[in-house]
């Protein structure tokens, strides 16, 4: 399974496919596009300087919110 760290509003996330997770800070898009800072394909592990060159992690957006203060 492939993982991969994602950084978005200003915090790293460790995802894989599959997952859902929550972010701040995401324009509202119906798709985001991620530059991995470390990828994790098996025995195989990429690591960015600071990104991983190639590399790309999609998503789907599937609800926004706006949390009041």
């Amino acid at each position: 399974m492939k993982k991969a760290v994602i950084a978005t509003g200003g915090k790293q996330y460790l995802v894989a496919e599959g997952d859902e997770i929550e972010v701040e800070l995401l324009p509202a898009e119906p798709k985001a596009t991620f530059e991995p800072l470390l990828l994790i394909d098996g025995e195989n592990i990429s690591v960015g300087t600071p990104y991983v060159a190639g590399a790309k992690v999609s998503a789907d957006v599937i609800e926004q919110s706006v949390k009041a203060d």
